[in-house]
């Protein structure tokens, strides 16, 4: 099998960004953001999506989080496309519910190249204690709109807000995993289009 990896070196004047991803890993990550809470969510990212992982970040922290969360995201969607190659062959769509706990998330990916998010969590959702619940939503649209996917994000009830971003970070982890597969039995493009 050919290797399905990418990496980037992404800098601007909030962030400075060095990553490297394999489709085809065993789920071994090293990651530094200099926001310990989502490097936690990235290794989880990792770990469950099977995906090799490296991610340096330097960003404006002593702003807040929300340069140095969506860039990475830019950056985790721009590597992926470019892994992913002309996509002969993979399933392409992907599914996942994530129990937490109390809480239940559902993650459906299409690897379409239409960027697309769709995310639905209910009015007043807790955020972990060390980020903004927005910042998952913020995350979640980066990687859509740059791996140009289609993802649909529900939060289906949680009360937890830590439990909460790990179901989505998991579920969309996991589902990423299930489109990104080769099958054997995918003969080329799986589009009638022949092409995505």
């Amino acid at each position: 099998m050919t290797s399905r990896t990418a990496q980037k070196d992404r800098k601007t004047a909030e962030t400075d960004i060095s990553l490297k991803i394999g489709l085809d890993g065993e789920g071994v990550s090293k990651i530094d953001t200099g926001i310990p809470f989502f490097d936690h969510m990235l290794t989880l990212f990792s770990k469950h999506g099977l995906f090799d992982l490296d991610v340096k970040v330097i960003g404006d922290t002593d702003v807040d989080a929300h340069h140095t969360i969506e860039d990475t995201g830019i950056v985790i969607g721009e590597c992926m496309k470019e892994a992913l190659g002309t996509k002969e062959g993979i399933r392409r769509y992907g599914c996942c519910y994530l129990p937490m706990d109390e809480t239940l998330a559902r993650v459906v990916v299409d690897l379409s190249n239409r960027p697309h998010l769709e995310f639905r969590a209910p009015a007043g959702t807790p955020s972990a204690p060390n980020m903004p619940f927005t910042l998952v939503e913020e995350f979640c649209r980066a990687v859509a709109s740059n791996l140009r996917a289609n993802i649909h994000v529900e939060l289906l009830y949680g009360r937890d807000g830590h439990h909460i971003a790990e179901a989505i970070f998991k579920g969309l982890a996991r589902a990423l995993r299930e489109a990104c597969e080769k099958d054997a039995r995918v003969k080329g493009i799986p589009s009638t289009k022949e092409a995505l």
